[in-house]
């Protein structure tokens, strides 16, 4: 069986660096065996979520169905002003979705947390958000999370990365995803 990792990030800037980081850590799920889906910049850009409407753009319906089809997700976010972004929040909430499915939100999915930030204070923090709202929605966070200081390391587009330490922790992180949903 093929393990499919969907990833979620960035921001409406495109191939902006969180964007970049999330497809180094897909890159690792991919190297692992695993077939991965990004949903990422313009195709986050969706209605704020509301549970009491019915209708979904085809952004949001891409999503849901793309999570409820996961084996495991990656999320990275950029930190803005010391958390997730409101971008990926709202990502994050059409979960909802799920909620009545015999798999509901994220349970029993491995799930890769990246938090991306010009500095640590908002970097640590973003990762400790996004590991937060995995635990809510009963997703598994992988033991290894990523937090990419982006005044110290850049990413090429693609996400190629010179630092050979944060490269390989993001691939790290693509293949733990991987393996616990082989385990699950």
């Amino acid at each position: 069986m093929t393990v499919t990792v969907v990833g979620i990030g960035g921001s409406v800037r495109p191939d902006s660096q969180s964007e970049r980081v999330l497809h180094a850590a897909l890159a690792g799920a991919r190297e692992a065996g695993a077939k991965v889906h990004a949903i990422t910049g313009s195709s986050l850009a969706m209605p704020f979520y509301d549970p009491q409407l019915t209708e979904r753009t085809d952004n949001a319906l891409e999503l849901v169905d793309a999570l409820r089809s996961a084996d495991g997700v990656i999320l990275a976010s950029p930190g803005y002003h010391g958390t997730i972004s409101g971008l990926i929040k709202n990502a994050l909430d059409y979960a909802e979705d799920l909620r009545g499915d015999e798999r509901p939100y994220l349970d029993g999915r491995a799930v890769g947390c990246i938090g991306i930030a010009y500095g640590w204070q908002a970097t640590v923090t973003t990762l400790q958000a996004l590991r937060s709202v995995v635990h809510a929605l009963r997703g598994w966070p992988t033991p290894l999370g990523g937090a990419v200081n982006s005044a110290e390391t850049q990413f090429e587009a693609g996400g190629e990365c010179a630092d050979e330490k944060v490269a390989n922790v993001l691939r790290t992180i693509g293949h733990q995803v991987v393996d616990f949903a082989n385990r699950a």
